[in-house]
């Protein structure tokens, strides 16, 4: 699944809902999703790990949404990096 792929189905199934809860809430609720996958890091299964940061990317699609940003357009510039490197 592409970045672009991953925005388009959390909007599909939560787009009005993240709308209607606003910024302010997503990010607070990003936060909390970055803590969970702080400690499922720290102590966690590999599953849980796979499963927090699926939450992550999850809700920071969502906030990319709701601020009309492209994740593909996020990674461009180290996408840029690596060429330079190469």
């Amino acid at each position: 699944m592409q970045l672009s792929d991953t925005q388009k189905l959390m909007n599909d199934l939560y787009g009005d809902v993240d709308r209607e809860r606003g910024i302010t809430a997503t990010v607070a609720w990003l936060c909390e999703e970055v803590g969970e996958l702080a400690q499922a890091v720290r102590k966690g299964t590999r599953e849980q790990q796979l499963h927090e940061i699926g939450d992550v990317l999850a809700w920071l699609a969502s906030l990319a949404n709701q601020l009309g940003l492209s994740l593909d357009e996020a990674m461009e510039r180290y996408e840029a990096k690596h060429e330079q490197r190469s």
